[in-house]
């Protein structure tokens, strides 16, 4: 059986202020994690819809190796969305976690061929 594996970033998303006032559901000091597909949140924190809601799209890419001119490599702080909330977003990336292909999907790896 050949190698299945692959490596993501894992993140962890935190929520820091700025010198305007936040007005969504999110305190300075709050934070989830990201490993693989799963999100996970301190106990009793919550965190609000709209603001993850533009976040989503941005994990994944930040999960996967970039090359290092790359603005996804350098650029960490995202703005919330609502444009009257002065609430950002750091996203760091913080260890590496390997998966298995076959634990993550049920379509087949193509086969190899000889020049991979």
């Amino acid at each position: 059986m050949s190698d299945d594996t692959f490596s993501l970033f894992d993140l962890r998303v935190d929520v820091i202020a700025t010198d305007r006032p936040m007005v969504c559901n999110h305190q300075a000091g709050d934070w989830f994690t990201l490993v693989g597909e799963n999100l996970s949140f301190p106990p009793g924190q919550t965190f609000p819809l709209y603001p993850l809601a533009a976040l989503l799209p941005l994990l994944p890419a930040k999960q996967r190796p970039t090359h290092r001119n790359d603005w996804m490599t350098t650029d960490a702080e995202i703005a919330c969305p609502d444009p009257q909330c002065g609430g950002r977003f750091r996203i760091s990336r913080t260890g590496v976690s390997t998966f298995r292909h076959a634990d993550v999907t049920a379509v087949p790896l193509p086969p190899c061929s000889d020049s991979e």
